[in-house]
């Protein structure tokens, strides 16, 4: 399991640079890399990239760090999951150095990056989006290196009252509140409200009124074994049957007094019972609850009837998911080859543009008569010219015919295509979970039917055999 967290340098980049890739931390600088820069240059590198960008923010660069479960991971794979993370992360644009450290009780890597990419010039927008991204990221990384991740369906970014609830254990019961305001939303009558609300997959008893009518109205999820009352203790006085039915009541009272000429009339809402996956009818709760099994069975049976209904049939379903699982397979396998070619064109354009603009003062050294005086003055620019240059040499780049704009119209190009076969592979690995789960609730629903019809035809034959 990987956390981590992110924060922008805005003062000396240098001295971010030159602490995480300390030796001692970093056993003796084994556990760096960098890509767009070199550690010892960095700063320099980071301050050619903002130099170009016309944004005036005060942000010099990032630092992100991702810290591991003591001993989940070793010290090279760590490494590796971070280089994997800024490459993700990133895509090419923005320089980066990252290093791991092993001085501490946990391995967790260190990530700066420069605040400005280096193919269009803009700055990073570092806000929630980007952070759930930055996790996201990180969570796929540990599921590819099987690591453990946080528990899926777990809500991020949780407000402290969301965390004390959880800890109380009484999390579920506001999902229940919240499932409870969408019936009244929707429903026209009490009765209407608490069908949806048995819809939901909530057991619902002591809902009716009388002489004879439990007090309280109770509602128990499927994942819990006992009830809760809808009570102004256990849930809140908006949520007993009484407040319930008055809600609803006065929903329809303020929908009567708008005065609307041409009222239109809702569309009944239309589930898709194909996305759904099959309810596990063998649990205890089921056999202690017959009211509970027949509402699963109904549901299982819609279930089944829209997955074949949309498949035509079984053999059909398993053609359409070998074609989506091949598709989805060759784009993935092109979307990371391309996304390789993209990383190095990036880092080619980086270095062009910093070559070409640094080559003045090249020249200008040459011909200088005091080249220690134009050294001290200019050492910035000649260091950026002289790592370009390496750099260029490097990916066999012939200075003298550079082109920076048709590098940069390549990058664009090839940028396009990853993009377009990014959202092909996605919808190819879509479609096909989509159609391997109605495959597999085909193949539930009649396996477990079969097995219901073995079991009742033997029971049939003993009582033959008996009379």
């Amino acid at each position: 399991m990987a956390y981590t967290k992110i924060h922008a340098i805005t003062a000396t980049v240098s001295k971010a640079v030159d602490y995480i890739c300390n030796p001692a931390k970093t056993d003796e600088g084994i556990l760096i890399s960098s890509y767009g820069c070199s550690p010892e240059t960095a700063a320099y590198d980071f301050k050619f990239a903002l130099s170009k960008t016309s944004q005036s923010d005060p942000n010099k660069a990032y630092h992100l760090i991702q810290s591991f479960l003591p001993g989940e991971v070793t010290y090279k794979e760590a490494h590796q999951i971070g280089v994997e993370l800024a490459d993700r992360l990133l895509e090419g644009k923005y320089s980066y150095v990252v290093s791991s450290h092993i001085d501490k009780g946990h391995v967790h890597n260190h990530v700066i990056f420069c605040a400005a990419d280096n193919i269009n010039h803009q700055k990073y927008h570092d806000c929630k989006k980007t952070y759930y991204n930055i996790r996201s990221l990180s969570d796929d990384l540990c599921r590819e290196h099987e690591l453990s991740i946080i528990t899926p369906g777990e809500k991020r970014g949780k407000t402290y009252k969301e965390w004390q609830a959880g800890k109380n254990g009484s999390a579920w019961k506001e999902q229940l509140k919240s499932d409870i305001n969408e019936a009244i939303k929707t429903a026209a009558t009490y009765e209407d409200c608490i069908e949806l609300i048995r819809a939901k997959g909530y057991e619902v008893k002591g809902e009716g009124f009388g002489e004879k009518a439990h007090k309280f109205i109770s509602f128990r999820p499927l994942d819990r074994e006992r009830f809760v009352r809808g009570s102004a203790k256990s849930l809140g006085a908006e949520y007993t049957k009484e407040r319930i039915k008055e809600r609803i009541e006065e929903k329809a009272l303020l929908k009567d007094k708008k005065r609307v000429p041409f009222p239109t009339r809702k569309k009944p809402i239309v589930k898709d019972y194909s996305k759904k996956n099959l309810i596990d009818t063998t649990e205890d709760k089921f056999a202690n609850s017959p009211g509970l099994k027949h509402w699963a069975d109904i549901q299982n049976l819609k279930i089944a009837a829209a997955s074949y209904s949309q498949a035509g049939s079984i053999s059909e379903l398993e053609k359409q998911i070998a074609a989506k699982s091949a598709l989805a397979k060759t784009a993935r396998t092109s979307l990371v080859e391309m996304e390789h070619q993209l990383k190095d064109l990036g880092q080619i354009l980086k270095y062009a543009e910093q070559y070409k603009a640094n080559r003045i003062y090249h020249i200008r050294y040459q011909k200088s008569k005091d080249k220690d005086r134009y050294l001290r003055q200019h050492e910035t620019e000649l260091l950026l010219h002289d790592g370009a240059e390496n750099m260029l040499k490097r990916f066999g780049i012939d200075t003298r015919n550079l082109d920076v704009e048709k590098l940069r119209s390549d990058y664009n190009a090839l940028y396009s295509k990853k993009e377009a076969l990014r959202k092909t592979c996605q919808s190819a690995e879509k479609d096909a979970a989509a159609f391997t789960r109605k495959l597999d609730n085909l193949n539930q629903y009649l396996d477990r039917n079969l097995a219901q019809q073995e079991t009742a035809d033997r029971k049939s034959d003993k009582s033959r055999q008996s009379l």
